[in-house]
């Protein structure tokens, strides 16, 4: 059994920022400089090719953090950041690189290599939520939420089908080819986007995704644009979407 390290600390424009490993996997837990105290987590997804510290991440942290008075914890994802690449994790890197240079489908690639770091990490990720339980500022009986897109969300929907402990979630595009069978023991309350016009992931496998989910509340926001086009509100729409689910009130963006 591991326990949670603190490594780094770090505060400004009342975030608190806290590094950590886990078991050896490198995270970072944002939390309020003022009561914090039992206040929800959300769990972040970092996109592929990303890391916990990405400005998507710190920017997402900072809406939660002192939007809704939230704690928000995000781990690099196996072989990304500060985590070392396998020979696994450089051929799959390099199959796709070839296929985006030769403009073939990329889907195929990504979907087999995300399932393969999902089943990864996964478990990585109910141990750190065990350990940020055990910090008193957090507790075992405090709501818990997930956010991510892509990447995030190939492990997010993984991870979400099994975790009791997470009762809401946001997820952005994927392709649904190995998600739909886990989106379907899926029931918490989701907010899903997706790009109407995404050039990498067909509309229809979008659609087919948010379709899958088997929540009684799901929520499907398209917004025209290309693949790295989704507009940034709907990462305001996404923390009051949590906010709602987890019993805090979201401050307006300023």
């Amino acid at each position: 059994m591991h326990s949670l390290q603190f490594t780094a600390e770090s505060s400004s424009d009342g975030m608190v920022e806290r590094d950590f490993t886990m078991g050896g996997v490198p995270g970072v837990l944002w939390s309020p400089s003022s009561g914090a105290d039992r206040a929800p987590l959300v769990l972040m997804g970092h996109g592929g090719g990303a890391h916990k510290k990405h400005p998507a991440m710190v920017g997402r942290a900072r809406l939660l953090v002192t939007g809704c008075g939230f704690h928000a914890a995000v781990i690099d994802a196996p072989g990304h950041g500060d985590r070392p690449r396998t020979a696994h994790d450089e051929q799959e890197i390099a199959e796709l690189r070839k296929a985006q240079a030769a403009g073939g489908p990329e889907g195929p690639i990504v979907v087999r290599y995300n399932a393969r770091l999902a089943e990864l990490a996964v478990p990585e990720w109910q141990a750190t939520l065990d350990a940020l339980q055990e910090l008193p500022e957090i507790g075992s009986d405090g709501p818990v939420g997930y956010v991510g897109i892509g990447l995030g969300t190939a492990i997010g929907v993984s991870l979400v089908a099994v975790e009791p402990r997470i009762t809401a979630a946001a997820f952005g595009p994927h392709w649904p080819d190995v998600l739909a069978e886990k989106a379907k023991q899926i029931t918490v309350p989701v907010e899903f986007a997706m790009q109407w016009d995404d050039e990498r992931i067909p509309r229809e496998a979008g659609l087919a995704l948010f379709d899958a989910f088997a929540s009684k509340e799901k929520t499907l926001h398209a917004n025209a644009g290309k693949h790295m086009e989704m507009p940034r509100f709907e990462a305001d729409s996404a923390v009051r979407f949590l906010a709602r689910h987890l019993g805090r009130a979201a401050a307006s963006p300023a």
